[in-house]
């Protein structure tokens, strides 16, 4: 029965307080379920749960309730209409995003299209520990991507214009990082200072900015039992192909270092933060 219990786990059903009864995980990518799915959800909530359904921390839907015998039929009522379960256990989990810039005035990078790569890439996989990626849009951080083992966040690099400038200040005034400055007319930015927010060029009423979209990525974050803030190792990412490699480096490392049942930022402070950071500096860089 263990091994039961252990391949239903397995496959997003985790066992109940009540005998033989299962809250049933579902695979909700991004944070985006179409209406359709809704009331597949719905219905079997109604027909094999009790009637609700829990929304999770992390996005996602469970139904709680399923007796184990229901379990098949449950499955195949959600395939029908296009919903599939998620998981549990020692692999990489649900991939959380916020709407990025489809729908939010600030949002810099488009996430929803992001999560479903990131899903397709490494959704399920399996490893030493339970693994999570979190996506959110820009600086507000709605997603606080730093609790995740790899957080990416996303942001803008800009520079100005000067022919479509009109001094008006306004750019300065909205920079919260205090990296704006102007001085005779020119508009200066001090890279170091700047958060890659983008509010300077979204306020700017004669779009005297030039904006190229990208990411800013954290390893080892951590919100449970122990809480740890996940640390930027490289600077900001223009492309996803070299996002990609990034994240394949780091889930190698984690894969091939960390001991059974332990989280990324204990496999990090282990084996040491500066062998991760030389392969995830190998990765950024593009060296074999």
């Amino acid at each position: 029965m263990a091994n039961d219990y252990a391949t239903l786990k397995k496959g997003g059903f985790m066992k109940q307080r009540q005998k033989d009864r299962f809250s049933l995980r579902l695979s909700i990518v991004g944070g985006q379920v179409s209406a359709e799915q809704l009331a597949v959800i719905t219905e079997v909530a109604k027909q094999y749960g009790h009637g609700y359904v829990h929304l999770t921390s992390r996005q996602s839907i469970e139904i709680p309730y399923i007796k184990l015998e229901d379990v098949d039929k449950v499955k195949d009522a959600l395939a029908e209409g296009g919903v599939a379960p998620g998981v549990c256990g020692p692999r990489v989990r649900t991939i959380t995003a916020c709407q990025g810039d489809a729908v939010c005035p600030n949002g810099c990078i488009e996430t929803e299209e992001l999560a479903k790569e990131l899903n397709e890439r490494y959704f399920g996989q399996e490893l030493p520990h339970k693994f999570k990626f979190g996506v959110t849009g820009c600086q507000n951080n709605c997603l606080k991507a730093e609790e995740n083992d790899i957080g990416i966040k996303g942001g803008v690099r800009v520079s100005w214009i000067k022919e479509k400038c009109i001094n008006c200040g306004v750019c300065k005034k909205v920079c919260r990082e205090g990296a704006v400055s102007i001085g005779d007319g020119v508009i200066s930015i001090e890279r170091d200072k700047c958060n890659f927010c983008g509010r300077c060029a979204l306020s700017c009423p004669t779009d005297a900015y030039d904006t190229v979209p990208g990411y800013l990525i954290s390893f080892g974050g951590l919100f449970g039992n122990q809480i740890n803030k996940g640390e930027l190792i490289v600077p900001f990412i223009e492309d996803k192909e070299t996002l990609f490699a990034v994240c394949d480096a780091a889930l190698n490392f984690f894969r091939e270092n960390a001991n059974p049942s332990e989280r990324f930022k204990f496999t990090i402070d282990r084996v040491g933060k500066e062998k991760l950071d030389e392969i995830v500096w190998k990765a950024y860089r593009k060296e074999d």
